[in-house]
Formats: structure tokens, sequence, C-alpha cells
């Protein structure tokens, strides 16, 4: 099995309450559903709200 590794920088979106991040079009070739992916997050910086 090869491991290929994705960089991205994404904002987080919101739906309903919830966060989520959109997934590139370029990566859904490579994601499918069942597939075990590893995603690290690290924050580059924190916005806050009034």
């Amino acid at each position: 099995m090869t491991s290929q590794t994705f960089t991205i920088t994404k904002k987080i979106a919101k739906h309903g309450k919830q966060a989520v991040i959109i997934v590139p079009t370029m990566l859904q070739e490579h994601l499918c559903p069942g597939k075990l992916v590893q995603i690290t997050f690290e924050i580059k910086e924190e916005i806050r709200l009034l």
C-alpha cells in the first residue's frame, strides 16, 4: 500500500451548528467512502468574534 500526502490550508466553514472543512475537488478522486485517512490540525490563527 502506498501513502500519498497532501497539505492544504483551509478556513473552517459552518453548516448549522457544526464546523466543517470543505475538501477541494482535486482530492475527491483520492477520497471515497471506506478509505482511511489521517488528519492533523494545526491552528494558524485564532479569530475572536465580539
